[in-house]
């Protein structure tokens, strides 16, 4: 019963945090998408990270860490903290212009800064096909956390169900004012218990020290260079470092937030936090993944993704394993929220708004925002019905899609010289050699064992490259 309480008062503060807000914002797209554009540093740098660390963070990382080992952390951390680079790169450029030109989107500033309506369409078309399976993720996060939690008395689906429905409710309400304050206190929840959770589970084996010492003896090679199995070769960690630094950015609810700083200054001084907050928080769910060992020794595919929840049954209190846990649900509310808010953002201002009604009055832009929020909540449902083999896999996709998008994000933004026509070949070639990638036509091998990262990476900026070589007149329109 007290694992039920735990659950229904952390969703219950939750919604009350979003009533609180919802008369405090303006009816209109700025007002409700963007929070009126006046984010402090403080809430932006949780709601940056409160986005970013979601499903994938909890189970993906515990699970990587299972599989993989300690090596997993080194180059999460790492990436992630060098992200901050192309993030700030890419996010002033975009709220200097989101700011003099009202742009809400990523689409919309890409399709009227290139002058390509083409290129607008392909741009947000990428930004919909690889959202969605990152979408799925949370549900699928929530549903195996609710039902570890409550050993079965929520079934999987049922839970995913739930904490879409709750999600829903104060994303509708309170827009993206509401969604930013939420991140708050679900960012300080989310460090808090994972911490915790750590020192709880390790103190069962006599400390941090002991139980690593306990996981070397029966599986050294979770400390080696290469991790388990030898996983990580230098192609491959160059790859998965490079990843997140083309990726994130792109990431429509991140992209999306740059537009909602206060000033240059808050950005700046959110992005310097979120360098150094990996480097502490992102060991300790791999730290437990491995300790995973000790207990559930020879766990193999999704059964691995679930090692967080199962080390907090098995070694502390149910209504502590219950609020810790509440940790995950923050992270995939957190998640889950601003992904909705973002896809119902893009589909109402660069579709609905674009193609069905342009004439469209501020209050019903909102009012349709909001039925799109709730018609992808049960995208995701759908795709969350039967769960893939492991997250960490599915959400590498994503992030590979997004990546395809970053070398045109930085000719749009950057380049003076305007070339729409070789943005959208390096779009289409990334994609082409993405599907040929994962369908194995192209064997990995071919590309001298480094991750399909670099050679899209390469591929598309390369185009572009050479568009801007061979095209001799002033301004290339497409």
């Amino acid at each position: 019963m007290i694992v039920y309480l735990i659950i229904g008062l952390y969703l219950f503060l939750t919604f009350g945090i979003s009533l609180l807000t919802t008369g405090k914002q303006e009816n209109n797209p700025e007002g409700y998408f963007l929070a009126g554009r006046n984010m402090g540093p403080v809430v932006l740098f949780f709601t940056f990270i409160a986005t970013n660390f979601s499903a994938f963070f909890f189970l993906g990382f515990a699970g990587a860490g299972y599989r993989i080992g300690l090596p997993f952390y080194t180059m999460m951390s790492f990436g992630t903290a060098f992200t901050a680079l192309s993030f700030y790169f890419i996010g002033s450029k975009v709220w200097a212009l989101g700011k003099s030109k009202g742009y809400i989107t990523p689409p919309e500033l890409i399709r009227k800064e290139s002058g390509s309506s083409v290129l607008g369409n392909l741009y947000l078309s990428v930004l919909f096909v690889f959202t969605l399976p990152y979408l799925a993720l949370q549900p699928i996060g929530a549903g195996i956390l609710l039902e570890r939690l409550t050993e079965g008395g929520i079934p999987y689906f049922m839970g995913a169900i739930l904490l879409s429905f709750f999600i829903c409710l104060y994303v509708l309400f309170g827009g993206m004012k509401s969604v930013a304050l939420t991140d708050v206190k679900q960012g300080i929840l989310m460090f808090v218990l994972m911490f915790t959770a750590l020192f709880v589970i390790a103190g069962k084996f006599g400390g941090i020290t002991q139980a690593n010492e306990m996981v070397f003896q029966i599986k050294p090679a979770l400390f080696s260079r290469g991790g388990n199995g030898s996983f990580f070769t230098e192609q491959k960690w160059f790859s998965n470092m490079i990843l997140w630094i083309l990726c994130v950015p792109i990431i429509p609810q991140l992209f999306m937030r740059f537009y909602i700083s206060k000033n240059i200054s808050a950005l700046k001084s959110s992005t310097i936090l979120y360098a150094i907050v990996p480097l502490f928080l992102f060991i300790c769910p791999v730290l437990i993944g491995m300790m995973g060992h000790l207990s559930f020794p020879d766990l193999q595919g999704k059964a691995a993704d679930q090692i967080l929840p199962m080390m907090l049954n098995a070694h502390s209190p149910k209504w502590l394993a219950a609020l810790i846990m509440t940790g995950a649900l923050a992270a995939f509310m957190s998640t889950l929220d601003s992904q909705l808010l973002s896809l119902g953002t893009m589909f109402t201002r660069d579709f609905y708004k674009v193609y069905i009604n342009p004439k469209i009055g501020l209050e019903s832009e909102v009012r349709i925002g909001k039925m799109a929020i709730i018609v992808f909540a049960l995208v995701g449902l759908g795709l969350a019905y039967k769960p893939p083999e492991s997250i960490f896999a599915l959400a590498k996709l994503a992030f590979t899609g997004y990546a395809i998008l970053f070398p045109t994000t930085i000719a749009v933004l950057y380049l003076k010289k305007k070339l729409p026509i070789y943005c959208i070949l390096s779009i289409i070639i990334g994609l082409i050699l993405l599907i040929a990638l994962f369908l194995d036509v192209i064997q990995s091998d071919f590309f001298f064992g480094f991750d399909m990262v670099v050679p899209i990476f390469l591929s598309t900026s390369f185009t572009i490259i050479l568009g801007i070589l061979i095209d001799k007149s002033p301004e290339n329109e497409f």
